[in-house]
């Protein structure tokens, strides 16, 4: 979990506090807060709209995001949070899968998911490993994995692994 910082919004998830950064009308980041953190009112009408469309997700798994993004990375980073965009709620794809498309491997692909700088939105926690669930921001403790389940539950992917 992120200490607080400057946000333009924080709003209660199941899981947690989410801690939201946007610049102009671009969504820059979401961090993960402890769940004891006080909440706050959007700052602008775009953070309004980001919330939005996070409650319309916590209500409806299947909701498409359709919010402007900054995503600043390598080009290997880019290409694979383009890849997680690509996974429908409710499927998963392995490291591996993944690293197959892009002639990458597993653990870069894992390394790129972990620097996401806009869950939930680029949906890293659709990526588990061959053997289950994986790790979830560069972390395989309960805090961070329960988070991950939380989302994978949400929509429906139990049927799929083992979580």
């Amino acid at each position: 979990m992120k200490s607080n910082s400057v946000y333009q919004a924080k709003l209660s998830a199941p899981f947690c506090m989410l801690g939201i950064r946007c610049v102009d009308e671009v969504l820059t980041s979401i961090d993960f807060l402890a769940p004891h953190s006080a909440e706050q009112a959007p700052s602008d009408d775009f953070a309004s709209e980001v919330c939005a469309q996070l409650q319309a997700y916590f209500e409806e798994a299947d909701f498409q995001f359709d919010l402007s993004l900054q995503l600043q990375g390598t080009a290997h980073q880019l290409k694979v949070w383009q890849a997680m965009r690509d996974i429908p709620s409710g499927q998963v794809l392995t490291y591996g899968d993944i690293a197959g498309q892009l002639n990458s491997s597993p653990r870069a692909v894992g390394q790129a998911c972990g620097n996401n700088p806009i869950p939930i939105v680029v949906p890293c926690h659709r990526v588990v490993s061959k053997a289950g669930l994986g790790g979830f921001m560069h972390r395989a403790d309960n805090e961070a994995l329960d988070i991950k389940r939380c989302l994978l539950r949400h929509e429906n992917t139990n049927g799929i692994f083992a979580f």
